[in-house]
């Protein structure tokens, strides 16, 4: 063992440990280990952040902001209605999940199934009452396992077939890894559906800090493609049953009903007063076609000044000559794309006590739109904009950040928090989706590298405003970037040291003692193990020398250990660092670096059993 070897082994040791540890953040530990590895001359300093420049940092960067898109412009929600079971419970649910991002795998980048249906899992995790990790785990791991069915399903099958071709043999086919890895990738999912969901551990995401706020009352109108046309109030009372709401009343040719005929039949332009929880509003709408009243393309575009007068401007705080300004100057300024939704609670002593939206000329001054309040449970007898508004009242404003935290300065009003609301916009779920389409496309036909095909799917997103320019930044995680930027040149500096292969070739010299079994198996098993520690190609082009020259040394065909390897490769289940997958759930499923194993062991000591028979059967020795 040369200086180097000993000294990245004692490094990597070192880092596995705090990762196990979690007394430190994940992205402090990785650069931790870069710096000890550029200080013992292991990494080129020049070299050291060379990793946020890698193809495998840019493409889960533009991968969350893609899914981003999705989610924002609602085209999650539709993609969940037609994709999963709408009534099934969890078992089948997340089956139905993982087997389709496992399916779509075999035939696209693993990395972009799993960001297109990313958005999908949170949603699931939703409405099944489970933390998002419950779900993110084992949609990850089964992305993992359908990349080994295919010859292009996965780098390191492509890496395998190259080496194949080295030895005289020619190149693997387009399925000859289909029979060994579907049987292991069907076991895999059903494991993960019935039993591997169970063992993750229910962590809440990083970042975010729920809390109750009440059912909200809000006015929603029927468009003329609205699916709610010619629908009855019965109908769409049973329609929004799994969603926790129900129909208040409706607004039919200006005229409010407050307890409307269940068998009567909703027409276009009609206004129906929703009871539902903030999260829920997203799915009425989008179950039903419906838009909310009070919502509009870009703000400012106030149709609501005919219900005031202009005597209520003398209403105005004295104070606010400068801030007051039109909702037109504020379209100059402030972009669509940039607005939020915010909650905001009524304060003791608001000069809005007693006041209603229209009376505060809420949109002609601020720009903004009161989409839904709430009030400790009691119903509302008044149009929406017209509710007198009391002390402890919930609003929820639509509007630019910054306009809706002077809104709150101005009237007495405190923000709770920034909702992720998604309002259905069926144009923007359509660009947004045929962006995905397009840039997953791009990277599974080799038309462009996955980095560049998902960077061009970010930027043509920003131009069609899929998704704001705040929000790209704030989409991405950036511990995760920084985690994986700092340990690829670590994983380098593992390889070109000669460390992977000394470990590899330890291993069949003391355990598999010329047993060609043994041997198989050994050479599956380290590869596991690499993978896990190293990206997953280099992992396969690390071993696909060792495992061809084992099978000469034992006069056995290279076959089955080649095989051995591309199965080995892609079942990186014990760390979030073996692969962009495993990296990509780290933050949104709050994970420590030792949540991995608690599902992944299980699950590779399974991938071991069922492959090693098969690999005997179908490739034998």
């Amino acid at each position: 063992m040369t200086n180097d070897q000993f000294l990245i082994l004692v490094i990597l040791l070192a880092t596995v440990a705090m990762f196990l540890w979690s007394r430190w953040r994940h992205d402090m530990v990785a650069a931790g280990a870069l710096l000890a590895c550029v200080l013992a001359g292991l990494v080129p300093a020049g070299e050291a952040f060379a990793g946020f420049g890698h193809p495998a940092v840019i493409t889960v960067a533009c991968v969350l902001v893609l899914s981003r898109g999705l989610q924002d412009s609602g085209a999650v929600d539709a993609l969940t209605r037609a994709v999963l079971p709408a009534q099934a419970g969890v078992t089948l649910s997340i089956a139905a999940l993982v087997g389709l991002g496992a399916m779509m795998s075999g035939f696209m980048n693993n990395v972009g199934a799993m960001a297109l249906l990313m958005p999908v899992a949170m949603q699931l995790a939703g409405r099944l009452n489970l933390t998002p990790g419950q779900v993110l785990m084992p949609l990850a791991f089964g992305t993992i396992l359908g990349g080994m069915t295919t010859l292009i399903g996965t780098p390191p099958n492509l890496i395998v077939s190259g080496f194949r071709t080295q030895t005289g043999a020619g190149s693997f086919s387009m399925f000859d890894f289909t029979p060994v890895g579907l049987a292991v990738a069907l076991a895999g999912v059903v494991f993960v559906a019935a039993l591997g969901w169970r063992l993750v551990p229910a962590r809440q995401q990083t970042g975010i800090e729920g809390f109750d706020s009440g059912a909200y009352i809000t006015e929603a109108q029927v468009p003329e493609e609205g699916k709610a046309v010619g629908m009855s109030l019965r109908e769409i009372d049973a329609a929004l049953v799994d969603s926790d709401a129900q129909i208040l009343g409706m607004i039919h040719q200006g005229v409010r009903l407050t307890a409307p005929n269940p068998g009567r039949k909703v027409r276009a332009g009609d206004i129906l007063i929703i009871e539902a929880e903030a999260e829920a509003l997203a799915g009425v709408l989008s179950i039903l076609g419906l838009k909310l009243e009070e919502a509009v393309e870009a703000p400012g575009k106030d149709d609501s000044a005919k219900d005031t007068t202009e005597d209520d401007t003398e209403d105005a705080p004295p104070d606010q000559t400068e801030n007051t300004r039109s909702a037109k100057d504020r379209d100059k300024t402030v972009s669509a794309g940039d607005i939020a939704l915010m909650e905001l609670a009524i304060l003791p002593g608001s000069t809005l006590t007693g006041r209603s939206a229209s009376d505060i000329l809420l949109r002609t001054r601020y720009g903004l739109n009161l989409l839904a309040l709430s009030r400790q449970g009691r119903r509302l007898m008044k149009r929406l904009r017209s509710v007198e508004l009391q002390s402890g009242d919930l609003l929820l404003m639509q509007g630019p950040p910054e306009v809706i935290s002077e809104f709150a300065a101005d009237y007495g009003c405190v923000p709770l928090a920034t909702r992720e609301l998604r309002i259905p916009n069926r144009r923007k779920a359509w660009q947004a989706g045929i962006i995905m389409a397009l840039a997953v496309g791009g990277a599974a036909f080799g038309l462009l590298p996955a980095a560049i095909s998902f960077a061009a799917g970010v930027l043509a997103s920003m131009a069609l405003r899929t998704i704001s320019p705040r929000a790209v930044y704030e989409a991405i995680d950036w511990p995760v970037i920084v985690l994986l930027a700092a340990l690829i040149p670590v994983a380098s500096a593992m390889e070109s040291t000669g460390s992977a292969q000394l470990i590899a070739r330890f291993m069949l010299d003391h355990v598999a003692q010329g047993h060609a079994v043994a041997g198989l198996v050994l050479i599956l098993i380290v590869t596991m193990f690499l993978s896990d520690l190293m990206n997953n190609a280099a992992t396969a082009a690390v071993m696909c020398p060792i495992a061809i020259g084992t099978a000469g040394a034992l006069g056995v065909s290279a076959d089955s250990f080649l095989m051995a390897v591309a199965i080995g490769a892609s079942c990186a289940f014990l760390t979030p660092i073996g692969h962009q997958n495993n990296t990509l759930i780290l933050g949104p499923g709050g994970f420590h670096f030792g949540d991995y194993w608690k599902l992944g062991a299980p699950l590779e000591i399974l991938v071991a059993a069922i492959s090693v028979p098969l690999l005997l059967i179908v490739w034998p020795l």
